[in-house]
């Protein structure tokens, strides 16, 4: 049983402190939790860039940049707002007609000449209003066909608040020159929407699709059924990609694929309508410093958990963090507001999981965590140290500590007052650990020469836990054992 004098304190990570000093986050990010503090939640799902991936716009930083670096953005005139459904950041249009405007490079789609093969085109919107005319997407120029030249467009914009997409002269050998796709569903104002256009090259099917549900589909083949040959879309004289000119309202994640959309389950969870990412997210503290050892007693986290959700907690402890990795030492779970056991040392750390449902619809999110533990007393000196000195060595003599927590004693020893740096003893290096003992003799030092001693307490109940020093006192060793 601990003494009752054993200091209870708490350490708060989080709340009125904010999230400042994790030391790792993975999958998660801050939000508004509970009382207005910030909080940790499931960062929205972003599908990363791959291989196939030709543009990539997530409008996180303060301009946008591709990150696959096969486009240079011209000019940009969309401002950045928090309102996003993807990561943290989307941007807003005014409408003011200029938008932003991309030039790809020789690795690019739309910055070459000539066939595309498949390709998918996505974003996400949220528009103001949808009104005829506003357009999304751009792309215009012209190609050489029979000793002609073709005007060649790729456009998406709004008709009648639904979203359609127009191709003209792109595809060889298509009996019509021009092809659309218009939507059936209404757009609705403010409100987020993932809109895909794919177009497979081994079956010629053009498809549009709004969050995953097909709105239109054609094959593109010389008999516009699935038994024809595919008609290939080829590209002319390079040009700019403009997106959002004369558009209001909300844009995110716009990106452009060398393969058509992937319908499939896996990765329908990656670019698809949920939220948050299904494998969830996961943050540690830095080690937390405690001024002396102590027993960590609970976790209690202010947290969110809706239904189907979870927070699982897990912490860590030892007398020095320095050779600390990913899995030593090793992680225990514990629930929030229950007593821990066998936690503690002179540093804690605590981590977390946060784990949306199953549809990536819902995240948990924590404001606080607060760190209960109990802090060992420091055990008390003894009250008197005597020092008597011998040939080539001096004799400690103390009192027993009257602190019942005092398990043994240390004994300081150096060549200047308050400097206990001493290497020549016997015994060892300074500080000697002399056990649960009254007396030592120190041997090996040197004739002449004044040394001067303190003694401290160490615990019983932590022998890490080392109390303050006793009254320094000091002796010089003699051959006629004088002082």
């Amino acid at each position: 049983m601990l003494p009752a004098f054993a200091v209870q304190k708490s350490r708060i990570i989080g709340g009125a402190n904010g999230w400042n000093d994790l030391a790792t986050a993975e999958g998660v990010t801050t939000g508004i939790g509970r009382f207005g503090y910030e909080c940790v939640q499931l960062e929205t799902s972003s599908k990363a860039a791959s291989d196939e991936t030709d543009l990539y716009l997530t409008f996180e930083g303060n301009t946008a940049v591709d990150a696959t670096g096969h486009y240079e953005v011209l000019s940009n005139h969309l401002s950045s707002t928090s309102d996003a459904i993807k990561g943290k950041r989307a941007a807003l249009s005014r409408g003011d007609g200029e938008g932003i405007s991309i030039k790809g490079n020789s690795h690019a789609l739309f910055g070459r000449t000539g066939l595309t093969g498949s390709f998918s085109i996505e974003f996400w919107l949220a528009p103001s209003i949808a009104e005829n005319g506003e357009t999304i997407f751009s792309w215009r120029s012209s190609r050489n066909a029979n000793h002609y030249s073709q005007y060649q467009t790729i456009t998406a914009g709004f008709v009648h608040n639904h979203l359609e997409w127009n191709f003209s002269n792109i595809f060889t050998g298509y009996a019509e020159s021009t092809v659309y796709l218009a939507g059936v569903s209404t757009i609705i104002p403010n409100e987020w929407a993932r809109h895909t256009l794919s177009f497979d090259q081994e079956t010629g099917i053009l498809e549009y699709c709004v969050n995953g549900k097909t709105e239109a589909i054609k094959y593109i083949t010389t008999t516009k059924h699935e038994n024809g040959t595919v008609c290939d879309p080829v590209l002319g004289v390079v040009a700019d990609i403009h997106l959002c000119s004369n558009y209001t309202g909300k844009i995110d994640n716009f990106r452009i694929e060398r393969r058509p959309s992937v319908r499939d389950i896996e990765n329908l969870y990656l670019s698809g309508n949920e939220t948050y990412k299904i494998d969830g997210g996961r943050f540690t503290s830095h080690p937390i410093l405690i001024s002396q050892a102590a027993t960590l007693d609970s976790v209690n986290a202010l947290m969110n958990v809706p239904a189907q959700t979870d927070v699982r907690l897990y912490v860590r402890s030892g007398d020095n963090c320095w050779g600390w990795t990913d899995t030593y030492p090793a992680w225990k779970e514990v629930y929030s507001g229950e007593a821990i056991s066998d936690v503690s040392g002179l540093y804690f750390q605590v981590a977390a999981e946060l784990l949306p449902d199953g549809g990536g619809m819902t995240t948990p999110s924590i404001t606080q965590l607060e760190l209960q533990y109990t802090e060992q007393p420091l055990p008390a000196a003894p009250f008197t140290v005597v020092a008597e000195s011998g040939d080539g060595c001096v004799t400690l003599n103390w009192s027993y500590s009257l602190d019942d927590t005092a398990g043994g004693y240390y004994v300081y020893y150096g060549n200047r007052p308050g400097e206990y740096l001493g290497r020549a003893a016997v015994e060892g290096m300074s500080p000697i650990r002399a056990g649960n003992v009254t007396s030592l003799t120190l041997n090996g030092l040197k004739n002449g020469t004044i040394y001067y001693f303190a003694v401290s307490s160490y615990s019983r109940i932590d022998g890490s836990i080392n109390g303050p020093l006793s009254k320094e006192v000091y002796a010089r060793p003699s051959a006629k054992r004088g002082i």
